[in-house]
């Protein structure tokens, strides 16, 4: 893509922008003088669409006039809203989809049913430096099923002298420990460095050894296109927080391939994942639901949910593709400007990304702080990462490139 340093640049992409007109359904933070911040922290906490307050409202009229009754006349499905939204987001059938509980949460209960682990045949592939919540559930799973974590693991990390994973390494270790992994369970983004797997070419060749193969799609989900069902993915599970903009601890979405729904192996029940049929005549054997659904196990946080169905009809009017789209520009856009103006600032994420872009400055937490302090709402994750993440239906071009300038000018100072 063609850019230019030039400040009118932006102000054009800016006028020729299809998206441009969502920034208006988004609250926007402010300073304590009522000025816009820059708010590039879209990968850690969306920020609000202006309907959910009415919306809440409105469900919270049905509690107040209706109480129970509203369970029958309105909550009762009211999950099933967000199916078929979500499921066009990860690239799934609807069957393949639920959105229930916290992020981690789903991971341990996916857990429970796709790691099967077997004398010979109980190693999980993860990426090292995998987001913490991530490593603390397969190193509790490791623990349930009684193997040693040192043996049971095999982390893939950068080569020497490197920063991101070589693919090439991914494979080459499916293929060397092939017969002794159970799990493939990878980040499709890292979080960190912000880069994003081929998480088609990495099923493939899952399949060819028969490992399962699971995604945190945590920083992928509504930022980049995605094709769950069609690349054979196991599992996967994500947040709805982040790029999605459904508030802090919004319910997580869950994938399973329609090849487990009728799935005779492990798993934690509940009474939301029974036969909807015969689920109010209380028996006593759990009959699962042969969808997704039938992993639930408790009905569905109605107000949490609700900022999801907010934000998934904004994600319905822009479209996945359009979205995507403006999110490489936006964000090649960043990467150019960060090239151009800042000589002493380390890009660490690869071409191959999402809306983010991770840098290392020297003395990177000082930097931070001042820019937190000068209006550049961004994010720092230890050691030494600062991450940029413009999104791409409430952020400007104006704002990646003021962004930049302030950079540079507290770099200068």
């Amino acid at each position: 893509m063609n850019y230019s340093p030039l400040k009118t640049f932006a102000n054009r992409e800016d006028e020729n922008d299809q998206l441009s007109e969502f920034r208006n359904d988004f609250f926007y933070p402010k300073n304590s003088e009522g000025e816009n911040l820059i708010y590039f922290c879209g990968n850690s906490l969306g920020l609000q669409p202006k309907s959910v307050p009415s919306l809440i409202k409105k469900e919270l009229q049905v509690w107040e006039n209706d109480g129970v009754k509203g369970q029958e006349n309105r909550w009762i499905d009211y999950h099933e809203r967000l199916t078929e939204p979500s499921a066009n987001l990860v690239g799934a059938k609807p069957s393949e989809v639920v959105i229930m509980n916290a992020l981690t949460v789903n991971i341990h209960l996916l857990l429970v049913s796709f790691y099967r682990p077997t004398k010979k045949r109980f190693k999980i592939i993860i990426e090292k430096d995998a987001f913490p919540s991530d490593q603390y559930a397969i190193d509790s799973q490791i623990n349930f099923h009684g193997f040693d974590k040192k043996e049971a693991i095999i982390e893939i990390e950068p080569r020497i002298g490197e920063k991101i994973i070589n693919e090439e390494d991914i494979s080459n270790t499916i293929k060397k420990h092939g017969d002794e992994v159970a799990l493939i369970y990878l980040g499709g983004i890292n979080y960190y460095t912000g880069q994003l797997f081929d998480m088609k070419s990495i099923s493939l060749v899952a399949k060819k050894y028969n490992i399962i193969v699971g995604f945190n799609l945590a920083h992928c989900a509504g930022n980049v296109e995605l094709s769950l069902h069609e690349w054979g993915v196991d599992f996967a599970s994500w947040c709805t927080y982040k790029y999605l903009c459904a508030g802090p601890g919004a319910p997580s979405g869950v994938f399973i391939h329609e090849d487990h729904h009728k799935w005779i192996g492990p798993r934690f029940s509940g009474w939301w994942g029974h036969d909807k049929k015969t689920r109010f005549q209380m028996p006593s054997d759990f009959n699962p639901i042969k969808t997704a659904e039938g992993w639930q196990i408790s009905n569905a946080p109605i107000l949490g949910m609700v900022p999801i169905i907010a934000s998934l009809n904004i994600y319905n009017l822009a479209g996945m593709k359009k979205i995507r789209e403006k999110g490489v520009r936006l964000t090649g856009y960043l990467e150019f400007l960060i090239n151009h103006f800042l000589s002493n600032v380390l890009i660490l994420t690869p071409k191959r990304k999402g809306s983010q872009i991770s840098i290392v400055i020297e003395k990177g937490k000082i930097v931070f702080d001042t820019l937190m302090e000068k209006g550049l709402v961004c994010d720092w994750r230890e050691p030494d990462v600062i991450r940029l993440a413009p999104h791409p239906l409430f952020n400007t071009y104006k704002e990646v490139f003021n962004s930049v300038q302030l950079i540079k000018k507290v770099l200068d100072e």
